[in-house]
């Protein structure tokens, strides 16, 4: 049954449930609420939250309307149906939105650690499943594979793991560790120095996090370094640095390079932070030239002395697809714009480089959709292609992480939007050959989105190690591969940039002593002649120099020949690759055109319910006005009333004292 909240490939799930708990759901049954809670919210404020709560969770409303005339449970079943079909990452990312527009600073108000529900999609029955506040208070553990691939779980002290004991290979392992773990997160930086590993940042439970965790690999045993941050014109203090998730770590210089990422306070553009090992000082580092906008979820990859970032997302949640090159030894931005067609935008996507030309970027996701498509960058010429590839073809995914090992590009986790994906494959980057390394089973870290992958050295062998992950559940364990691909097979990519996207041209066969010429028939096609050097010298016994001469003008042709066929096999190629890149954008634009149509029945709803709600208190100010005509008409009767009486009153006893100086003797009344 795959779970709602299983590897989205997008920056959301964990801050909307920080979110959704701030607001009081998901603490009871299905689509409760705290009363106390969401009762700060105005009352269509809170039906809007409480229709997103249920997209987001359980899906597009299936139920019947609440039979009855109920006007609670009525609103709520509008609110939700009149989502459609809108995605359920949508319908997290309206609910964060409207949160924060409605209360900026719920953020800073919310617990640091809070119970996320996990959403059974099939049941639609949410069930609590209690998070790991802090995993170092648990006994350590470690992680085996069994026959079937499924990582099994020992106590520490039953088998001791390290690096040189990692016997089987395209298996992950997971070795005994000790020392004090780090917090679980996703989103993090890892960068490998001297056999130890760093780990920067990250997201915990919707926080973002600013510690520096050290794995050294020979004793497995982690770390924490004390940090201090030195500002402009000032010495090295104990001042917090500011905590980010989807940034880059870079290992240069041994030093620590860490570029861009997502940040509870983001500026406008990228900032580089170095750390210094020796004096364990974070330092910021002044740049030149137009720095990128700020974001997150970007690639950034080392190439010689230059940074090459592509993608991402900024603050506002655009993606971004542009190209940007840091000079590490001038430390100046250059932004590139690059011919040919673009990978479509997208963040927390896989780039590597190979031979120091070539960029690949691979999968990635859009608000709507992850892509599983491979695109290669050449350095040199700065144009992008789409290679065809070969084997088998990794699914869509995003948040997957990637690591070069020689000509094999590795990648590791990911997710698709239903659920993690549990494949580790492998790029050859000479063949542009696919295939799968090794498959593990359930809900492990390795088949997690925002996990980070590293590669060491032990005896002259690689050995990959893992760390972190989000898959339900933050993860802070460690795993390790040992690969076995080795390939010898000649690189496709040492010629020209073309040559990794075209099929092979025609070539001859040096064996023979026969010349293989084309000729173009009137009908454009091209043919083959076959000419035997064997048969020219009796046919030319006289003039063997015409012979030559003859043979050396075919050539020619024929070289002409194979240069236009070139040409229209690449520009056939091309035209596929755009058609095809047309489709997906197509696609893609098809999917954020239904997001938007269920955004604007959404808002329609809102204002439907709003025009009633005038037209009622309309009605009623109506009324409430005809009835303070009838009090201002009764209010005059009666003081007309009580005046009236009041003269009748005073003329009687007026004429009573008159009568009797007159003499008229006062009326004589008996009692009855």
């Amino acid at each position: 049954m795959a779970m709602a909240r299983a590897s989205s490939g997008l920056a959301y799930p964990e801050r909307f449930y920080a979110a959704a708990a701030y607001a009081g759901f998901g603490g009871g049954s299905q689509g409760s609420a705290k009363p106390a809670a969401i009762s700060r919210f105005r009352n269509d404020v809170a039906l809007l939250l409480y229709g997103l709560y249920q997209q987001a969770t359980v899906g597009p409303c299936t139920i019947p309307k609440p039979k009855g005339w109920s006007p609670v449970e009525s609103s709520k079943w509008t609110s939700w149906h009149g989502l459609g079909n809108m995605a359920q990452t949508e319908a997290m990312r309206l609910f964060v939105k409207i949160l924060e527009e409605e209360e900026p600073a719920w953020y800073s108000r919310v617990p640091e650690f809070v119970s996320e529900p996990v959403v059974d999609v099939e049941m639609n029955n949410p069930a609590e499943q209690p998070v790991v506040s802090d995993m170092n208070s648990y006994e350590e553990q470690k992680t085996i594979p069994a026959e079937n691939g499924v990582l099994e779980t020992e106590d520490k002290g039953v088998v001791s793991e390290v690096l040189g004991s990692v016997g089987v290979y395209d298996k992950w392992v997971a070795p005994s560790v000790s020392g004090q773990c780090p917090k679980a997160r996703y989103e993090h930086g890892a960068a490998i120095i001297q056999d130890k590993m760093y780990i920067f940042g990250g997201n915990h439970n919707g926080r973002y996090l600013n510690d520096l965790q050290v794995l050294d690999l020979k004793t497995f045993t982690w770390t924490k370094l004390d940090l201090k941050v030195a500002m402009e014109s000032e010495s090295p203090s104990s001042v917090p640095l500011a905590a980010c998730a989807g940034h880059s770590l870079i290992a240069w210089d041994n030093k620590l390079v860490s570029i861009a990422g997502h940040t509870k306070d983001p500026s406008e553009s990228v900032t580089v932070k170095e750390f210094d090992l020796q004096s364990s000082t974070w330092s910021f580092l002044k740049t030149y030239g137009k720095p990128p906008a700020s974001r997150g979820g970007q690639s950034v990859t080392l190439v010689g002395s230059s940074l090459v970032m592509f993608g991402g997302e900024d603050h506002k949640r655009s993606l971004l697809n542009d190209l940007h090159i840091l000079d590490l030894e001038t430390m100046t931005w250059d932004e590139v714009d690059a011919v040919g067609i673009p990978p479509s935008p997208r963040s927390d996507h896989a780039a590597a480089v190979h031979a120091e030309r070539y960029l690949l970027i691979f999968g990635g996701g859009s608000h709507a959709t992850c892509f599983n498509d491979l695109h290669v960058l050449d350095l040199q010429s700065m144009e992008w292609s789409r290679p065809t590839v070969q084997g088998t073809i990794p699914t869509p995914r995003a948040g997957h992480a990637g690591i070069t090992v020689g000509e094999n590009w590795f990648i590791v986790g990911g997710g698709d939007n239903k659920s993690g994906v549990s494949e580790t494959v492998v790029l050859n980057m000479s063949t542009l050959t696919w295939s799968i390394v090794t498959t593990v089973q359930g809900r492990v870290p390795l088949a997690s989105e925002g996990l980070s992958l590293a590669v060491s050295s032990y005896n002259g062998e690689d050995i990959l190690v893992s760390f972190g992950g989000y898959n339900g559940r933050y993860s802070n364990e460690v795993h390790v591969l040992k690969p076995s691909h080795k390939s010898t097979l000649p690189s496709k990519m040492d010629a020209s940039a073309t040559d990794s996207v075209a099929p092979l041209l025609p070539t001859t066969n040096a064996t023979r002593d026969v010349e293989s010429e084309f000729e173009t028939t009137q009908d454009g096609k091209i043919r083959e002649i076959v000419v035997d050097n064997a048969e020219l010298d009796p046919l030319n016994a006289g003039n063997q120099e015409t012979g030559e001469r003859l043979i050396a003008t075919l050539k020619a042709e024929k070289g002409n020949l194979e240069a236009a066929l070139g040409k229209e096999q690449l520009l056939t190629l091309q035209l596929k690759q755009d058609l095809t890149e047309a489709e997906a954008r197509n696609v893609d634009l098809t999917k954020e055109l239904q997001s938007v149509r269920s955004q604007l029945a959404s808002e329609q709803s809102r204002c439907f319910k709003l025009e009633v709600d005038v037209a009622e208190l309309r009605q009623k100010l109506q009324s409430m006005e005809t009835l303070q005509k009838e009090v201002d008409l009764l209010r005059r009767q009666k003081v007309a009333s009580e005046q009236a009486a009041l003269n009748a009153k005073q003329k009687q006893s007026s004429g009573g004292v008159w009568g009797w100086l007159a003499g008229s003797p006062p009326d004589q009344t008996t009692d009855a």
